[in-house]
């Protein structure tokens, strides 16, 4: 794999946002409009807990690429100077590197994958 991007982290900090933008479009389209409902509804899906069960949920049933875990790999193994506020250091790791998957995904271009990704994530609960 070209190693076009470097930064796992920064992939993270794009896949978090396009995460999250899946997620809001998703409890919206549920009929949820009021702000703290979604709010309420959205922490069950971007928590760092939510997102490491998501994760391994996808590696349960063999859902990712072997470029996708790669990625994932770097994200889990990068060095971090940044401790987690609500949760494991572990836990933490997971979530950062589903979020550099979604992020790699969506800087490649790779819309559909990432639409594959995410829906499955949704209709997991």
């Amino acid at each position: 794999m070209e190693n076009k991007f470097r930064n796992v982290l920064a992939l993270a900090y794009v896949g978090d946002g396009v995460y999250e933008l899946y997620v809001r479009r998703y409890l919206f389209s549920r009929g949820i409009e009021k702000v703290n409902d979604l709010q309420k509804e959205a922490v069950r899906y971007v928590s760092a807990k939510g997102q490491a069960a998501y994760l391994k949920n996808l590696l349960d049933f063999h859902l990712l690429t072997e470029e996708e875990k790669e990625i994932l790999s770097r994200a889990r193994n990068h060095k971090s100077h940044a401790s987690p506020k609500n949760t494991d250091i572990v836990t933490y790791k997971q979530a950062t590197s589903l979020e550099a998957v979604i992020g790699y995904l969506y800087l490649e271009g790779k819309i559909d994958r990432v639409d594959e990704i995410m829906n499955f994530i949704l209709r997991e609960r």
